[in-house]
């Protein structure tokens, strides 16, 4: 697997981890870590995580057409 795709894996997992937290107990982790949901910080944190899952969803898309391992290999990004 490429760099890329590992660290934009690893960032759409922390965002979706951190939906989870909101979803059940009602806590932004990345919000509370920089300062408040509406801070800078949090809202380039966001929008990074945002295009990782925008970036995730290439290999998402070749491995319906080309089969997993075959998406992975030939990944154009």
């Amino acid at each position: 697997m490429r760099a890329i795709n590992q660290i934009t894996l690893i960032l759409t997992i922390i965002g979706g981890l951190n939906w989870l937290s909101v979803g059940l107990a009602g806590y932004d982790v990345l919000g509370a870590l920089s300062g408040g949901a509406g801070d800078a910080a949090a809202r380039i944190a966001y929008v990074i995580i945002g295009l990782s899952a925008i970036w995730q969803l290439m290999p998402m898309v070749q491995s319906f057409t080309e089969g997993e391992v075959s998406a992975e290999r030939h990944a154009h990004h």
